[in-house]
């Protein structure tokens, strides 16, 4: 699971997921990617159910810690859990 795919082909899903064209799908994607960003920039965590959680913490003068706890999903899909019952 190495290769990886580019922003195009990632909204081309996404707006064949969402039933719409590629203009829509591209607004939502870069309006979700900088809801998160600025929810990190304030210190927010953000939990995404059944995709996994982003902590950011501050450092107390350090350097900020930003860590991904993957969901339940995710850990079986990479056989890092057994414990997940549903589809993958």
């Amino acid at each position: 699971m190495s290769d990886r795919i580019s922003k195009k082909e990632l909204i081309r899903r996404l707006a064949r997921r969402m039933q719409t064209d590629e203009k829509t799908a591209m607004i939502w994607a870069d309006a979700f990617t900088e809801v998160l960003y600025e929810a990190f920039k304030e210190g927010l965590s953000v939990t995404l159910p059944g995709f996994g959680g982003f902590f950011v913490r501050s450092g107390h003068g350090r350097a900020w810690t930003f860590k991904f706890n993957p969901g339940q999903k995710l850990r079986a899909l990479f056989k890092w859990s057994s414990t997940y019952k549903g589809n993958l």
